[in-house]
């Protein structure tokens, strides 16, 4: 604890500032953040940190000690620029389907939150910000078990089980689809916080000078940016390979795979394209991944094709960018989330939503064109994605979290 003598009345922030005559105490927070092993459930805690440390300089606080608890790193360059340290929690998934490994991943859900009850009484943080999933499951019981608040964040229009499950004893549960709110208890709706999915400084900083000549694409043809989130999309990959010869005869791609399938791609992609001039080669750029460059493709872009995961139409909503949606079918997607949170994104005019099934050549590429030459409605399909954005959402969380610690 450290001491600081003010003249002035001190203002009650949180467990950060106790009054006591006119001197002021200022206290090193703690924060665990835990969450599944996807980038949808990674990038938003690293947005609420960035959003944390900020509020913390700004308001000259002791900048708070946090860490990540969870199966995977992730993305360790990110963990460290944000301070924050990494501890591995182990974690079993509990598919939706008959497997053995349900039992074996069971005990080792187990031996997790054994492993997370010792890390977070030797730590006893102020807070856990879960961001749900399987790899949350073992830290949000041992927080429980401590009595340590928990704050859950969930990203889809239904939540997953492990943020069901969190939600009986959270403490503040955030949501990002207005239809989240009635899967919870009613004895929980007052906790509910409508926040939106927090995006990354790195995102935040949307207007980007050039983006097109930094892509090495062409300033006049319209640009197709195609997503499939951090694991890459297979079937949205093969599509665009299928019918690549045909896009490019009106239009350039930048297409991210993902990273366990950018060397399929861009092998086939060479195939398919060998026999075309090389200026319309020039039109298919394919990278795995996108990390702090999301934010130059999106500025490219004059219209993405993307998965519907709640991240991606986050970000897709904060650029403002039209949008064609083909989400995972319910049968993959846990709880059809995907579908249902094209679904609501849809609602405004936001995007067009063309599930897997009706995947096809003729009635994709048709689609694709009668926006391409329609401004007018690409311009209201822009609008109503930035009135959905919710560009504050990582604020929101982080002003939460520095209310609910406690002193």
């Amino acid at each position: 604890m450290r001491e600081s003598k003010t003249t002035a009345p001190p203002r009650y922030m949180g467990g950060f500032v106790l009054y006591k005559a006119h001197k002021v105490y200022l206290f090193c927070m703690t924060i665990a953040f835990t969450g599944g092993g996807t980038g949808g459930h990674f990038y938003p805690i690293i947005a609420i940190a960035e959003a944390v440390n900020d509020l913390v300089r700004e308001r000259r606080f002791v900048a708070p000690k946090l860490y990540y608890l969870a199966p995977d790193s992730f993305d360790q360059k990110a963990l460290f620029e944000n301070g924050i340290i990494y501890i591995k929690i182990p974690a079993g998934k509990m598919r939706r389907y008959t497997s053995f490994r349900n039992i074996t991943d069971l005990f080792i859900t187990l031996a997790g939150t054994l492993s997370a009850l010792f890390m977070l009484f030797r730590l006893y943080p102020d807070i856990v910000m879960s961001k749900g999933g399987y790899g949350s499951v073992p830290t949000v019981l041992a927080a429980r078990l401590l009595g340590i608040p928990v704050i859950i964040h969930e990203s889809d229009a239904k939540p997953g089980r492990a943020n069901l499950l969190a939600a009986k004893w959270a403490a503040k549960i955030a949501i990002s689809f207005e239809s989240a709110a009635k899967f919870f208890p009613d004895k929980v709706q007052d906790k509910i916080a409508r926040t939106g999915i927090p995006i990354r400084k790195a995102l935040a900083e949307m207007k980007v000078e050039g983006a097109r000549q930094y892509l090495g694409l062409e300033k006049e043809l319209p640009t197709i940016l195609i997503l499939g989130g951090s694991q890459g999309a297979v079937r949205i990959n093969d599509f665009i390979l299928d019918n690549l010869v045909g896009l490019l005869q009106f239009t350039q791609i930048f297409h991210q795979t993902g990273r366990a399938n950018y060397e399929s791609v861009v092998g086939e992609g060479s195939v398919v394209g060998r026999d075309l001039p090389e200026e319309m080669k020039r039109r298919y750029k394919v990278i795995d991944y996108l990390e702090k460059d999301m934010r130059i493709a999106l500025e490219a872009a004059d219209l993405v094709i993307s998965r519907a995961g709640s991240g991606s139409i986050f970000e897709i909503a904060a650029f403002g960018k039209p949008s064609i949606l083909i989400p995972l079918p319910d049968w993959v997607a846990a709880g059809g989330h995907q579908e249902k949170n094209a679904r609501e994104y849809r609602v405004n005019g936001a995007a067009v939503v063309i599930e897997e099934e009706n995947l096809l050549p003729n009635l994709f590429l048709e689609e694709l064109k009668t926006l391409l030459v329609n401004p007018a409605k690409l311009t209201a399909m822009s609008e109503a994605a930035k009135q959905f954005a919710k560009p504050d959402a990582a604020l929101k969380l982080a002003q939460i979290i520095l209310r609910m610690n406690r002193p």
